[in-house]
């Protein structure tokens, strides 16, 4: 079934439901809308490459890389692209207005990454998509993985090809071409689309356009990024390939991964996830918390902390790491529920992208 569709039956459900609670259908007639609801709304959370074809929202672009689509309740984090940020707040166009290089020196401040911040350019990456969708109806969402649904932040990550002239048309490949975007690699390279990316941007430098244009005001690192980006993908494109080799191989966010983690309860897997957040404990543990989605991220459990020091935890703070232990199932008192976590008892048992190429090296 098409999702738009989809969307009217979905409409009408709830229309019925309403009617319901007003004291229209009887009971049955009641439960039996509402288990038809959630079969429809399940459709969309289906695993699989095509997410289907929908209308754009009435104003459908928020910034150069998040859209909303009609029907769904949250936006699209849109793959491969990271636009520069719009002026959403007051105080960082005044701290703009004031000095162009001060600007940047203050909303960098002693990251010792680049950071995201708005910019000029970011407003122009936002223009040139409202032109993009201007006569656009009908767009086609599709995924990178079948198993790579959501974000952290709970948004569907997707490639938007919209029809226009009577072709589709790769949104987020041509948002890079007109250089409002580099090709964005940080969660990984695109496993359906690199090559289109990569001729993309080898253009879009090529003719100096957008972010790679000098006389533009735009994020002045763009050579940092991009070296950073390329070795976290790397280290996921290495993993990627092992986990095809091993079933004992889990990425954390995928859909399944906490089903394949609870099958594993008691046996040893590999896991790789993010470093969200460090819960030094002076009495207790110390928490390295794995990122999968906001408010249910992975323990790592430190009991003791020199394990914890030698493992590095601290410095991969926001960056991925790759994990070797056992699944234990613990019961939190507090919380009164079961959670899933791994006890890391040595510093080997974790590694990041710089301790993976030490070890690479030390084999040779």
């Amino acid at each position: 079934m098409k999702p738009i569709v989809l969307r009217k039956r979905i409409v009408a459900l709830f229309a019925l439901l309403l009617a319901a609670c007003v004291g229209g259908p009887l009971p049955a007639e009641r439960r039996q809308a509402r288990k038809a609801t959630q079969a429809l709304l399940a459709q969309v959370e289906t695993s699989g490459l095509i997410i289907g074809e929908f209308t754009l929202s009435r104003r459908p672009v928020i910034d150069g890389d998040t859209i909303r689509i009609d029907g769904l309740r949250t936006s699209l984090r849109l793959a491969g692209i990271d636009t520069e940020e719009t002026f959403k707040a007051e105080k960082d166009r005044r701290a703009f207005e004031a000095g162009w290089e001060s600007y940047l020196t203050a909303m960098r401040g002693s990251s010792p990454r680049p950071v995201k911040m708005a910019t000029p350019v970011g407003e122009e990456a936002k223009k040139f998509a409202e032109r993009f969708f201007e006569d656009v109806e009908l767009v086609r969402l599709e995924r990178d993985h079948p198993k790579e649904i959501r974000d952290y932040y709970n948004r569907y990550l997707a490639y938007v090809i919209a029809r226009k002239n009577g072709a589709w048309v790769n949104y987020n490949v041509e948002c890079v071409r007109a250089g409002m975007s580099p090709y964005f690699m940080k969660y990984g390279y695109s496993r359906r689309f690199h090559e289109d990316f990569v001729r993309a941007q080898d253009e879009a430098r090529a003719a100096k356009r957008g972010i790679w244009d000098p006389t533009k005001l735009h994020y002045p690192d763009y050579a940092e990024r991009l070296r950073w980006w390329t070795s976290r993908a790397e280290f996921v494109q290495k993993f990627e390939t092992e986990a095809d080799e091993s079933s004992d191989h889990v990425v954390l966010t995928h859909w399944d991964s906490m089903r394949r983690l609870e099958e594993r309860v008691g046996k040893e897997v590999v896991i790789l996830g993010a470093v969200a957040e460090i819960r030094l404990g002076d009495r207790g543990p110390t928490k390295v918390l794995l990122s999968r989605r906001m408010h249910s991220d992975f323990p790592l459990i430190f009991f003791d902390k020199d394990v914890f020091l030698g493992s590095g935890a601290s410095r991969y703070q926001g960056e991925f790491v790759k994990v070797r232990g056992v699944v234990n199932r613990y019961h939190d008192p507090h919380k009164n529920m079961d959670e899933l976590q791994i006890i890391v008892r040595l510093p080997s048992q974790l590694s990041g992208p710089d301790r993976e190429t030490t070890r690479a090296e030390a084999g040779k």
